[in-house]
């Protein structure tokens, strides 16, 4: 990084800039960058600020079809569906109303996933990844399902120093979840 910096200093005071100016060239430059990036990601609908990537279920797909659709393109997908979580049952059994779908699919594919817990065992505790299904009120208040996902990414910079190849996998692992909750919110098979 400083020789970068440096050299970039040089190269603006050949150019006949002061060292102040090149100073801040430099962190205007950075600013730009962190700021095109994080509205690129924005724009994705990946906040790079956040742990949480949601998709709206398209109107007029109901539960049972993104159960079923989730269910579908992730086995297709190689993914394996460890354990499901109805806490919207749970609560109701508690007698209280649960106000909408509420649960948790976790999924694991462990091509995907094994380069970072063989570099990061410690990753351990953020498997197997997780995609929530879920009822919210809109801006109408209108009752709405979604789907929510606990990106790797996010995760993978709870790990001091992740490997190349960790930062890589989380990356794919990622992008593949994605992948299937876009599909299963149009019902796709």
């Amino acid at each position: 990084m400083y020789k970068v910096y440096f050299s970039f200093i040089l190269m603006l005071m050949i150019a006949g800039c002061s060292p102040e100016q090149a100073s801040e060239s430099v962190v205007e430059s950075q600013d730009v960058q962190a700021d095109a990036q994080t509205e690129m990601s924005v724009k994705d609908g990946i906040d790079p600020n956040s742990a949480l990537y949601e998709v709206e279920v398209q109107e007029g797909i109901s539960h049972e079809d993104v159960v079923d659709s989730l269910k579908s393109v992730a086995e297709g997908m190689n993914f394996a569906n460890a354990h499901n979580f109805h806490i919207d049952e749970s609560i109701k059994n508690r007698d209280i109303d649960p106000q909408g779908v509420k649960e948790v699919y976790t999924y694991c594919n462990l091509t995907l996933g094994m380069d970072i817990l063989l570099d990061h065992p410690e990753f351990l505790v953020f498997a197997p990844c997780r995609i929530a299904i879920y009822e919210k009120p809109d801006a109408n208040n209108k009752m709405k399902l979604y789907l929510g996902l606990d990106r790797p990414t996010y995760d993978l910079k709870s790990i001091k120093n992740p490997s190349e190849r960790a930062v890589k996998s989380a990356q794919a692992l990622e992008d593949a979840l994605i992948e299937i909750m876009h599909r299963a919110s149009v019902g796709d098979f």
